[in-house]
Protein backbone atom coordinates (compact mmCIF):
# COMPACT_ATOMS: atom_id res chain seq x y z
CA UNK A 1 0.00 0.00 0.00
CA UNK A 2 1.62 3.44 -0.96
CA UNK A 3 0.54 6.80 1.28
CA UNK A 4 -1.45 7.79 -2.19
CA UNK A 5 -3.65 4.97 -1.47
CA UNK A 6 -4.52 5.74 1.85
CA UNK A 7 -7.36 8.01 0.72
CA UNK A 8 -10.48 6.80 -0.65
CA UNK A 9 -12.72 9.35 -2.50
CA UNK A 10 -15.49 10.60 -0.75
CA UNK A 11 -19.05 11.38 -1.53
CA UNK A 12 -20.18 14.58 -2.37
CA UNK A 13 -18.54 17.76 -2.06
CA UNK A 14 -17.95 17.09 1.76
CA UNK A 15 -14.11 17.08 0.66
CA UNK A 16 -12.40 15.27 3.48
CA UNK A 17 -9.39 13.93 1.12
CA UNK A 18 -6.63 15.87 3.18
CA UNK A 19 -7.74 14.59 6.25
CA UNK A 20 -6.61 11.17 8.39
CA UNK A 21 -7.93 8.30 6.59
CA UNK A 22 -9.87 7.39 9.56
CA UNK A 23 -12.27 10.65 9.76
CA UNK A 24 -15.69 10.30 9.53
CA UNK A 25 -18.49 12.77 9.06
CA UNK A 26 -21.06 12.51 12.27
CA UNK A 27 -24.30 14.28 12.36
CA UNK A 28 -25.12 17.86 13.13
CA UNK A 29 -21.59 18.95 11.02
CA UNK A 30 -19.09 17.00 13.46
CA UNK A 31 -16.41 14.74 12.63
CA UNK A 32 -14.28 12.04 14.30
CA UNK A 33 -11.19 10.99 13.94
CA UNK A 34 -10.14 7.40 14.87
CA UNK A 35 -13.44 6.80 16.31
CA UNK A 36 -13.36 9.93 18.52
CA UNK A 37 -15.48 13.09 17.68
CA UNK A 38 -13.26 16.09 17.60
CA UNK A 39 -16.00 17.73 20.09
CA UNK A 40 -15.41 15.08 22.44
CA UNK A 41 -11.95 16.03 22.40
CA UNK A 42 -12.32 19.56 22.56
CA UNK A 43 -14.55 19.71 25.41
CA UNK A 44 -11.99 16.98 27.13
CA UNK A 45 -8.75 18.68 26.80
CA UNK A 46 -9.43 22.04 25.93
CA UNK A 47 -8.56 24.32 23.05
CA UNK A 48 -6.43 24.80 21.53
CA UNK A 49 -4.69 21.21 21.06
CA UNK A 50 -3.13 18.56 18.53
CA UNK A 51 -5.16 15.67 17.99
CA UNK A 52 -2.52 12.88 16.08
CA UNK A 53 -4.04 9.70 14.17
CA UNK A 54 -1.96 6.70 15.48
CA UNK A 55 -3.62 4.50 12.35
CA UNK A 56 -2.19 6.95 10.40
CA UNK A 57 1.35 7.79 11.04
CA UNK A 58 1.52 4.09 11.40
CA UNK A 59 -0.13 3.87 8.06
CA UNK A 60 2.07 6.10 6.52
CA UNK A 61 5.29 4.04 7.96
CA UNK A 62 3.96 0.66 6.26
CA UNK A 63 3.61 2.31 3.11
CA UNK A 64 7.63 3.59 2.73
CA UNK A 65 8.41 0.57 4.18
CA UNK A 66 6.50 -1.21 1.16
CA UNK A 67 7.34 1.11 -1.72
CA UNK A 68 11.34 1.51 -0.92
CA UNK A 69 11.95 -2.34 -0.30
CA UNK A 70 15.15 -2.81 0.72
CA UNK A 71 15.82 0.74 1.31
CA UNK A 72 16.27 2.06 4.97
CA UNK A 73 13.86 4.59 6.04
CA UNK A 74 14.54 7.09 8.93
CA UNK A 75 11.77 8.67 10.77
CA UNK A 76 13.26 12.74 10.45
CA UNK A 77 12.25 13.28 14.47
CA UNK A 78 12.69 17.04 14.11
CA UNK A 79 8.72 17.05 11.83
CA UNK A 80 7.24 15.82 15.65
CA UNK A 81 8.92 13.45 18.20
CA UNK A 82 7.15 12.50 21.38
CA UNK A 83 7.61 9.12 23.22
CA UNK A 84 5.00 7.70 21.82
CA UNK A 85 5.95 8.70 18.24
CA UNK A 86 9.17 6.66 19.17
CA UNK A 87 7.68 3.62 20.17
CA UNK A 88 5.20 3.71 16.56
CA UNK A 89 8.26 4.18 14.54
CA UNK A 90 10.09 1.42 16.24
CA UNK A 91 7.69 -0.71 16.07
CA UNK A 92 6.80 0.05 12.36
CA UNK A 93 10.41 -0.93 11.50
CA UNK A 94 11.73 2.55 11.17
CA UNK A 95 14.64 3.56 12.00
CA UNK A 96 15.40 7.43 13.35
CA UNK A 97 17.22 10.83 11.98
CA UNK A 98 17.49 13.46 14.81
CA UNK A 99 19.44 16.90 14.99
CA UNK A 100 20.05 17.34 18.95
CA UNK A 101 21.14 16.14 22.10
CA UNK A 102 17.91 16.36 23.22
CA UNK A 103 15.76 14.78 20.35
CA UNK A 104 18.62 12.01 20.95
CA UNK A 105 18.16 11.47 24.40
CA UNK A 106 14.36 11.46 24.21
CA UNK A 107 14.59 8.86 21.57
CA UNK A 108 17.09 6.37 23.40
CA UNK A 109 15.42 6.95 26.69
CA UNK A 110 11.98 6.27 24.95
CA UNK A 111 13.70 2.73 23.98
CA UNK A 112 14.62 3.09 20.60
CA UNK A 113 17.91 1.35 19.68
CA UNK A 114 20.75 4.29 19.19
CA UNK A 115 22.33 1.94 16.38
CA UNK A 116 19.88 3.10 14.43
CA UNK A 117 19.64 6.70 14.67
CA UNK A 118 21.83 8.99 12.86
CA UNK A 119 22.76 12.71 13.77
CA UNK A 120 22.31 15.68 11.88
CA UNK A 121 22.89 19.13 11.99
CA UNK A 122 24.82 22.10 10.30
CA UNK A 123 25.98 23.33 13.70
CA UNK A 124 26.42 20.21 16.21
CA UNK A 125 27.81 21.51 19.72
CA UNK A 126 29.80 19.92 22.15
CA UNK A 127 27.39 18.35 24.32
CA UNK A 128 25.23 17.07 20.54
CA UNK A 129 28.30 15.30 19.75
CA UNK A 130 29.06 13.61 23.42
CA UNK A 131 25.55 12.63 23.57
CA UNK A 132 26.22 10.94 20.18
CA UNK A 133 29.24 9.33 20.79
CA UNK A 134 28.20 8.20 24.67
CA UNK A 135 25.08 6.61 23.11
CA UNK A 136 26.44 4.72 20.41
CA UNK A 137 24.35 6.63 17.42
CA UNK A 138 24.77 4.30 13.60
CA UNK A 139 26.26 7.11 12.08
CA UNK A 140 26.91 10.77 12.58
CA UNK A 141 26.31 13.11 8.69
CA UNK A 142 29.03 15.27 8.78
CA UNK A 143 27.69 18.61 7.70
CA UNK A 144 31.45 20.84 7.79
CA UNK A 145 35.08 20.24 7.43
CA UNK A 146 35.46 21.20 11.17
CA UNK A 147 33.64 18.46 12.34
CA UNK A 148 35.73 15.86 11.13
CA UNK A 149 38.85 16.57 13.34
CA UNK A 150 35.84 16.88 16.33
CA UNK A 151 34.44 13.96 16.25
CA UNK A 152 37.83 12.35 15.90
CA UNK A 153 38.87 13.65 19.14
CA UNK A 154 35.97 12.50 20.98
CA UNK A 155 35.87 8.66 19.64
CA UNK A 156 39.43 8.97 20.66
CA UNK A 157 42.34 6.75 19.31
CA UNK A 158 40.94 3.23 19.40
CA UNK A 159 37.65 4.44 19.32
CA UNK A 160 34.99 3.76 15.85
CA UNK A 161 32.26 6.01 14.89
CA UNK A 162 30.33 5.48 11.60
CA UNK A 163 30.00 8.92 9.77
CA UNK A 164 28.61 10.23 6.21
CA UNK A 165 28.68 13.29 4.64
CA UNK A 166 26.52 15.65 3.33
CA UNK A 167 27.01 17.12 -0.06
CA UNK A 168 25.36 20.07 -1.59
CA UNK A 169 24.60 18.61 -4.80
CA UNK A 170 23.62 22.40 -6.66
CA UNK A 171 20.29 21.41 -7.16
CA UNK A 172 17.05 24.03 -6.48
CA UNK A 173 14.18 22.29 -4.82
CA UNK A 174 11.08 23.00 -2.50
CA UNK A 175 8.61 25.18 -1.62
CA UNK A 176 9.67 27.75 0.02
CA UNK A 177 13.59 30.10 -0.52
CA UNK A 178 13.92 29.53 3.15
CA UNK A 179 13.34 25.43 2.75
CA UNK A 180 15.42 24.86 -0.31
CA UNK A 181 18.55 23.42 0.87
CA UNK A 182 20.46 21.43 -2.09
CA UNK A 183 22.04 24.57 -3.72
CA UNK A 184 25.02 26.23 -2.72
CA UNK A 185 25.19 29.82 -0.79
CA UNK A 186 23.22 28.32 2.33
CA UNK A 187 24.10 26.78 5.60
CA UNK A 188 23.79 23.21 5.23
CA UNK A 189 26.11 20.54 3.83
CA UNK A 190 29.63 20.55 1.76
CA UNK A 191 29.67 21.94 -1.77
CA UNK A 192 30.25 19.55 -4.84
CA UNK A 193 31.02 22.47 -7.15
CA UNK A 194 33.84 24.36 -5.46
CA UNK A 195 35.38 20.58 -4.21
CA UNK A 196 34.48 21.28 -0.29
CA UNK A 197 32.61 17.80 -0.59
CA UNK A 198 35.77 15.95 -1.51
CA UNK A 199 38.42 17.20 0.21
CA UNK A 200 35.88 16.23 3.32
CA UNK A 201 35.93 12.62 2.12
CA UNK A 202 39.79 12.86 1.73
CA UNK A 203 40.15 13.96 5.25
CA UNK A 204 37.55 11.20 7.16
CA UNK A 205 39.66 8.27 4.83
CA UNK A 206 42.51 9.64 6.86
CA UNK A 207 41.18 9.14 9.98
CA UNK A 208 41.35 5.89 11.37
CA UNK A 209 38.63 5.96 13.68
CA UNK A 210 36.29 7.02 11.44
CA UNK A 211 34.43 4.72 8.77
CA UNK A 212 32.59 6.59 6.10
CA UNK A 213 29.72 5.02 4.93
CA UNK A 214 28.05 6.97 2.43
CA UNK A 215 27.11 10.08 1.46
CA UNK A 216 24.30 12.37 2.02
CA UNK A 217 21.90 14.53 0.73
CA UNK A 218 18.98 16.67 1.66
CA UNK A 219 17.58 19.00 -1.51
CA UNK A 220 14.88 20.90 0.12
CA UNK A 221 11.15 20.62 1.33
CA UNK A 222 7.70 20.21 0.63
CA UNK A 223 9.13 18.81 -2.97
CA UNK A 224 5.91 17.68 -4.84
CA UNK A 225 8.12 15.72 -7.99
CA UNK A 226 10.49 13.76 -8.84
CA UNK A 227 12.90 15.40 -11.26
CA UNK A 228 15.00 17.06 -8.64
CA UNK A 229 15.35 14.17 -6.88
CA UNK A 230 17.19 12.07 -10.27
CA UNK A 231 19.09 15.11 -10.70
CA UNK A 232 20.54 14.43 -7.47
CA UNK A 233 21.03 11.70 -7.45
CA UNK A 234 23.18 11.26 -10.76
CA UNK A 235 25.19 14.06 -9.47
CA UNK A 236 25.47 12.10 -6.16
CA UNK A 237 26.67 8.55 -7.85
CA UNK A 238 29.04 10.34 -10.19
CA UNK A 239 30.61 11.52 -6.98
CA UNK A 240 30.92 7.93 -5.83
CA UNK A 241 32.46 6.72 -8.81
CA UNK A 242 34.89 9.52 -8.61
CA UNK A 243 35.39 8.79 -5.03
CA UNK A 244 36.34 5.07 -6.00
CA UNK A 245 38.53 6.07 -8.76
CA UNK A 246 40.52 8.57 -6.25
CA UNK A 247 40.54 6.38 -3.22
CA UNK A 248 39.83 3.13 -3.90
CA UNK A 249 36.82 2.99 -1.56
CA UNK A 250 33.21 1.67 -3.07
CA UNK A 251 30.59 3.15 -0.28
CA UNK A 252 27.79 1.00 0.67
CA UNK A 253 25.23 3.31 1.32
CA UNK A 254 23.31 7.02 -0.42
CA UNK A 255 21.13 8.82 1.17
CA UNK A 256 19.01 11.07 -0.37
CA UNK A 257 17.25 12.86 2.55
CA UNK A 258 13.31 13.44 2.60
CA UNK A 259 11.37 16.60 1.73
CA UNK A 260 8.64 14.90 0.26
CA UNK A 261 5.94 17.25 -0.32
CA UNK A 262 2.07 16.75 0.96
CA UNK A 263 -1.15 18.75 0.14
CA UNK A 264 -2.19 21.10 2.57
CA UNK A 265 -5.34 21.91 1.03
CA UNK A 266 -8.07 19.87 -1.27
CA UNK A 267 -6.89 20.05 -4.85
CA UNK A 268 -2.86 21.00 -4.32
CA UNK A 269 -0.08 18.54 -5.41
CA UNK A 270 1.80 15.75 -3.50
CA UNK A 271 5.03 13.73 -3.85
CA UNK A 272 3.80 10.12 -5.78
CA UNK A 273 5.73 8.01 -3.40
CA UNK A 274 5.41 5.10 -5.71
CA UNK A 275 6.82 6.89 -8.69
CA UNK A 276 9.87 8.21 -6.56
CA UNK A 277 11.05 4.83 -5.74
CA UNK A 278 10.01 3.45 -8.92
CA UNK A 279 12.17 6.03 -10.41
CA UNK A 280 14.69 6.61 -8.12
CA UNK A 281 15.98 2.99 -7.62
CA UNK A 282 15.74 2.94 -11.62
CA UNK A 283 18.12 5.96 -11.94
CA UNK A 284 20.48 4.88 -9.05
CA UNK A 285 20.61 1.60 -11.04
CA UNK A 286 21.46 3.16 -14.43
CA UNK A 287 23.63 5.09 -12.80
CA UNK A 288 25.90 2.50 -11.00
CA UNK A 289 25.56 0.00 -14.06
CA UNK A 290 27.29 2.55 -16.67
CA UNK A 291 29.75 3.88 -13.82
CA UNK A 292 30.67 -0.28 -12.91
CA UNK A 293 29.99 -0.05 -9.51
CA UNK A 294 27.91 -2.03 -6.88
CA UNK A 295 24.61 -0.45 -6.15
CA UNK A 296 24.81 1.50 -2.72
CA UNK A 297 21.91 0.78 0.26
CA UNK A 298 19.78 3.67 -0.52
CA UNK A 299 17.88 5.74 2.45
CA UNK A 300 15.62 8.46 2.89
CA UNK A 301 13.96 10.28 5.51
CA UNK A 302 10.74 11.10 5.56
CA UNK A 303 8.95 13.72 8.18
CA UNK A 304 6.11 15.78 6.97
CA UNK A 305 5.09 12.93 4.76
CA UNK A 306 4.41 10.64 7.94
CA UNK A 307 3.89 13.03 10.73
CA UNK A 308 2.03 15.72 8.73
CA UNK A 309 -1.55 14.28 7.51
CA UNK A 310 -2.07 12.78 10.62
CA UNK A 311 -2.49 15.93 12.52
CA UNK A 312 -5.30 17.99 12.93
CA UNK A 313 -5.22 21.45 15.06
CA UNK A 314 -8.25 22.49 17.26
CA UNK A 315 -9.09 26.29 17.73
CA UNK A 316 -12.28 27.96 19.65
CA UNK A 317 -13.15 31.21 17.98
CA UNK A 318 -12.36 34.28 20.24
CA UNK A 319 -13.83 37.02 18.19
CA UNK A 320 -15.11 37.92 14.61
CA UNK A 321 -14.33 41.38 12.99
CA UNK A 322 -15.30 43.21 9.60
CA UNK A 323 -12.75 45.33 8.64
CA UNK A 324 -12.95 47.26 5.64
CA UNK A 325 -13.86 44.41 2.90
CA UNK A 326 -12.30 41.68 4.96
CA UNK A 327 -13.77 39.46 7.81
CA UNK A 328 -11.18 38.40 10.10
CA UNK A 329 -11.90 34.99 12.88
CA UNK A 330 -9.62 34.99 15.83
CA UNK A 331 -9.03 32.23 17.59
CA UNK A 332 -7.42 31.09 20.51
CA UNK A 333 -4.37 29.79 19.12
CA UNK A 334 -1.93 31.69 16.77
CA UNK A 335 2.08 31.34 15.54
CA UNK A 336 3.00 30.47 19.28
CA UNK A 337 1.69 26.72 18.43
CA UNK A 338 2.17 27.15 14.34
CA UNK A 339 4.63 29.76 12.91
CA UNK A 340 4.76 27.93 9.47
CA UNK A 341 2.39 30.88 8.01
CA UNK A 342 4.39 33.34 8.93
CA UNK A 343 7.34 31.62 7.96
CA UNK A 344 6.62 30.49 4.82
CA UNK A 345 2.92 31.35 3.70
CA UNK A 346 2.04 28.28 4.17
CA UNK A 347 -2.28 28.25 3.79
CA UNK A 348 -4.56 25.52 5.20
CA UNK A 349 -8.35 24.76 5.38
CA UNK A 350 -10.09 25.02 8.52
CA UNK A 351 -13.34 23.93 8.84
CA UNK A 352 -16.01 24.39 11.37
CA UNK A 353 -17.05 20.90 13.24
CA UNK A 354 -19.53 20.86 15.65
CA UNK A 355 -22.26 22.41 14.30
CA UNK A 356 -23.85 22.27 11.03
CA UNK A 357 -24.56 26.01 8.85
CA UNK A 358 -27.13 26.77 6.46
CA UNK A 359 -25.48 29.93 5.90
CA UNK A 360 -23.35 30.38 2.76
CA UNK A 361 -19.31 30.12 3.19
CA UNK A 362 -17.66 33.46 3.11
CA UNK A 363 -13.92 34.11 2.26
CA UNK A 364 -12.02 35.21 5.81
CA UNK A 365 -8.64 35.70 7.32
CA UNK A 366 -8.39 33.01 10.59
CA UNK A 367 -6.06 34.85 12.77
CA UNK A 368 -4.39 34.33 16.25
CA UNK A 369 -4.11 35.86 19.44
CA UNK A 370 -0.61 37.18 19.38
CA UNK A 371 0.59 40.69 19.17
CA UNK A 372 2.01 40.60 15.47
CA UNK A 373 0.12 41.14 12.08
CA UNK A 374 1.31 38.74 10.76
CA UNK A 375 -0.23 35.97 13.34
CA UNK A 376 -2.36 34.47 10.79
CA UNK A 377 -3.06 30.79 10.97
CA UNK A 378 -5.45 30.49 7.85
CA UNK A 379 -5.57 33.20 4.83
CA UNK A 380 -8.35 32.97 1.92
CA UNK A 381 -10.30 30.13 4.26
CA UNK A 382 -13.81 29.38 3.34
CA UNK A 383 -15.73 29.22 6.14
CA UNK A 384 -19.31 29.95 6.69
CA UNK A 385 -21.28 33.20 7.18
CA UNK A 386 -22.46 32.78 10.14
CA UNK A 387 -19.17 32.00 12.37
CA UNK A 388 -19.29 33.07 15.38
CA UNK A 389 -17.51 33.30 18.85
CA UNK A 390 -17.68 29.79 20.48
CA UNK A 391 -17.35 27.84 17.49
CA UNK A 392 -14.59 25.07 17.09
CA UNK A 393 -12.20 25.23 13.99
CA UNK A 394 -10.38 22.17 13.21
CA UNK A 395 -7.08 22.24 10.67
CA UNK A 396 -6.31 19.32 8.97
CA UNK A 397 -2.41 18.28 8.13
CA UNK A 398 -1.20 19.76 11.31
CA UNK A 399 1.40 17.17 12.81
CA UNK A 400 4.37 18.47 11.61
CA UNK A 401 6.53 21.49 11.68
CA UNK A 402 4.21 23.06 14.31
CA UNK A 403 4.10 21.71 18.24
CA UNK A 404 7.88 21.10 16.93
CA UNK A 405 8.42 24.77 16.37
CA UNK A 406 6.04 26.46 18.80
CA UNK A 407 7.17 29.16 21.00
CA UNK A 408 6.38 30.53 24.36
CA UNK A 409 5.62 34.13 22.61
CA UNK A 410 2.69 36.26 24.71
CA UNK A 411 3.35 32.94 27.25
CA UNK A 412 0.25 31.66 25.93
CA UNK A 413 1.73 28.21 26.27
CA UNK A 414 1.87 25.33 24.11
CA UNK A 415 -0.77 23.22 23.22
CA UNK A 416 -1.37 19.53 24.10
CA UNK A 417 -1.34 16.33 21.94
CA UNK A 418 -3.95 13.83 21.97
CA UNK A 419 -3.47 10.54 20.21
CA UNK A 420 -6.65 9.09 19.19
CA UNK A 421 -6.88 5.50 17.80
CA UNK A 422 -9.75 2.65 17.70
CA UNK A 423 -12.33 4.83 19.77
CA UNK A 424 -9.54 6.60 22.29
CA UNK A 425 -8.16 9.44 23.18
CA UNK A 426 -5.22 9.81 25.47
CA UNK A 427 -3.16 12.62 26.28
CA UNK A 428 0.23 12.41 24.69
CA UNK A 429 2.09 15.79 25.93
CA UNK A 430 0.29 17.74 28.14
CA UNK A 431 -0.20 20.96 28.14
CA UNK A 432 2.54 23.84 29.07
CA UNK A 433 0.98 25.97 31.51
CA UNK A 434 1.67 29.66 33.69
CA UNK A 435 3.29 27.45 36.29
CA UNK A 436 5.88 25.82 33.94
CA UNK A 437 6.55 29.63 32.82
CA UNK A 438 6.87 30.36 36.36
CA UNK A 439 9.31 27.45 37.38
CA UNK A 440 12.04 28.43 34.79
CA UNK A 441 12.19 32.33 36.01
CA UNK A 442 14.74 31.74 38.59
CA UNK A 443 15.04 35.46 39.05
CA UNK A 444 14.20 37.63 42.16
Amino acid sequence: MTVTTLREARDGADDLSIWPASTTPLPHGGLAVGGVALTEIAERFDTPAYVLDEGEVRQRCRAYRDVFPGAEVLYAAKAFLSRAMVRWVREEGLGLDVCSAGELELAVTAGFPPERIVLHGNAKSPRDLEAALRLGVGRIVIDSASEIARIAAGVGPGGHQRVMVRVVPGVAAGGHDKIRTGTDGQKFGLSLTDGDAQHAVAKILGQPQLELTGLHCHIGSQITTVDAYLVAVRRMVQLMADIRASHGVVLPELDMGGGHGIAYRPGEPALDLAALARMLRTELAVGCATAGMSVPRLVIEPGRAIAGPAGVALYRVLAVKHTGAKLFVAVDGGMSDNPRPALYGVRYAPRLVGRRSAAGSRTVTVVGRHCEAGDILAADAELPGDIHPGDLLAVPVAGAYQLSMASGYNMVGRPPVIAVHEGTARLLVRRETLDDFRSRDVST
